[in-house]
């Protein structure tokens, strides 16, 4: 039950022990003289119940998650330091004799945030306070870019993973229900499921391989056919990891009859790896690869301001699974700033979040989306001579199109991109192309004419024009000051250890993720009230000596 608690002064003895130990201050000192007490136990009513034992105060719960994320402390440590530290008393407006609180406590507070799906609060309250305050004048112009992250889980190989996820099963089953398992006990599950699964101890041959995890869907078939479809105690079904096991062998067995197949990409098939399971402990990480990195696990996406005169706070913080392509966040991101009164005239972002219909999209929004946009695919672009798209001559009323030589296509005909984008194709007759004399500048197709694959009006004219704003001098300066969120990414990497999630599944890395910004946020609040300034990029001594000589 929460009883909310009025703000109060900082205690006198609290204020002076503490003065005297900080003269110059401290992050956690600085932000309560220049914000007093951020949070207030009301916003975080609707996560309590009305009855039952008196809580901790949830607004100093969301002060501790911060500063907790901002030095990367354990829960044990976090109400170590409420108890032991004077500034952390000073922040939170402690007596110097007050005891604290056990550090379950923030375990059981963040299970409300993500139950309550509030774990946006720990940021936006912050940033609320700091619009009030005159420090969010630097929103007109943000920045957006992502980072992967590592699940807190142990990468498997397929192998590995049906195992893995049979042991576990079993494990689990042996705790609740020991005298059914016994029933269904079969002798060589003891040497196959008796240690945990590696890849060290499987068998090296490829088929040897195939035969063992066949085997273990034999067995996994066999538990779940005794759990599913005979008498069996309901707790059973209840497992998570029952669950998971369910769906890991849909994924990775085909049953025909009384046969089991492993399922591979040119035999059977698998799901695409936007669905399929990559660890029995966590059914919504990814596996991903991206260039040179491979990963299961999420993405982050951090957006924020970036203007000198103003200090430098994220607005925004997205996580989704490692195969969802950044081009899908970027309108959430938007929605989400709109919604919360925070949205961009301009949005700097890199290659991965541009599409054409995007482009006009964040138009209709009221943002300038700013980025490099993706290249044509077609040989046409690629070869000086050669006739592309824009040598066309599209009449978008009429839906009909003039080639370089005069003729005009035959149809016209309405498509989509795997994204679900729309895209216009316009076919030219095999009779106006065969003959051509400008046909190997035109199409390489050995019969046929020629197809002109465009998007509609406003994304293909949009496209053309960030296409050609990109090669000038004023794109070029403008799109610089997007380099530095990377020195973001890399504070919430190095500082916080972003890159390895705490906890398990979706929403409680997202949490971690929220907090994480908002401790970011923090400390270059503390350090702009403090007088601090963002310096430029330090260049090395050669690179120095370089720009004299030159």
């Amino acid at each position: 039950m929460l009883q909310p608690q009025q703000r109060t002064e900082i205690p006198e003895m609290t204020r002076v022990v503490a003065k005297t130990a900080f003269p110059k201050g401290s992050i956690f000192m600085t932000l309560r003289d220049e914000l007093g007490p951020i949070f207030e136990d009301e916003r975080f009513a609707h996560l309590y119940p009305g009855t039952g034992q008196p809580s901790e105060s949830p607004a100093r719960l969301a002060m501790v998650t911060i500063i907790q994320f901002l030095e990367n402390l354990t829960d044990r440590q976090a109400a170590d330091a409420v108890r032991g530290r004077i500034d952390w008393k000073y922040g939170l407006g402690l007596e110097l004799t007050d005891p604290g609180f056990d550090y379950s406590v923030l375990s059981e507070f963040r299970q409300r945030l993500v139950a309550g799906e509030s774990e946006s609060i720990l940021l936006d309250v912050l940033l609320e306070q700091c619009e009030a305050k005159g420090l969010l004048g630097g929103k007109k112009k943000q920045r957006t870019d992502s980072t992967h992250i590592l699940a807190a889980v142990r990468s498997l190989t397929w192998t590995e993973l049906v195992g893995e996820t049979m042991r576990r099963a079993l494990d689990s089953i042996a705790q609740v229900a020991p005298a059914w398992l016994e029933q269904q006990f079969q002798p060589e599950w003891v040497k196959r499921y008796g240690r945990r699964f590696d890849s060290y101890r499987l068998p090296k041959a490829q088929a040897e391989r195939e035969a063992l995890a066949v085997a273990i869907g034999a067995d996994g078939y066999q538990l779940m056919d005794a759990i599913y479809l005979r008498p069996a105690p309901d707790m059973l079904r209840e497992l998570p990891i029952l669950e998971a096991m369910r769906r890991i062998w849909i994924q990775q067995f085909y049953r025909d009859d009384d046969h089991i197949h492993w399922r591979t990409q040119k035999k059977w098939g698998q799901p695409p790896s936007n669905q399929i399971i990559a660890s029995p402990d966590d059914a919504e990480a990814r596996y991903c690869v991206k260039r040179s990195t491979e990963w299961v696990g999420y993405k982050v996406h951090f957006t924020e301001t970036c203007a000198d005169e103003h200090p430098r706070l994220i607005t925004q913080v997205e996580t989704t699974a490692a195969t969802t392509h950044d081009v899908n966040a970027t309108g959430k991101i938007q929605d989400n700033l709109i919604a919360k009164g925070l949205a961009p005239e301009t949005q700097l972002v890199d290659m991965g979040y541009m599409e054409a219909d995007l482009l006009v999209s964040s138009q209709n929004k009221g943002i300038e989306l700013v980025g490099p946009v993706p290249s044509s695919k077609s040989w046409q672009d690629r070869v000086d001579d050669a006739f592309d798209h824009t040598q066309f001559d599209i009449d978008w009323q009429q839906r009909v199109a003039t080639c370089p030589n005069g003729k005009t296509s035959a149809s016209c005909s309405d498509r989509q991109t795997r994204r679900g984008t729309p895209n216009l194709v316009f076919q030219f007759s095999p009779t106006d192309c065969q003959p051509c004399s400008l046909r190997q500048r035109c199409s390489r197709a050995k019969s046929g004419g020629r197809t002109l694959t465009v998007y509609p009006q406003h994304q293909y004219q949009a496209l053309v024009q960030a296409r050609e704003q990109q090669e000038t001098d004023e794109f070029k300066e403008q799109y610089a000051a997007r380099a530095g969120i990377e020195g973001t990414i890399s504070q919430a990497t190095r500082t916080m250890k972003v890159r390895r999630s705490r906890y398990i599944g979706l929403e409680r890395t997202r949490l971690q993720h929220v907090a994480t910004a908002a401790a970011i946020n923090v400390a270059r609040l503390a350090n702009w009230l403090q007088g601090e300034r963002p310096v430029p990029t330090r260049s090395s001594p050669f690179l120095k000596l370089a720009a004299q000589i030159a």
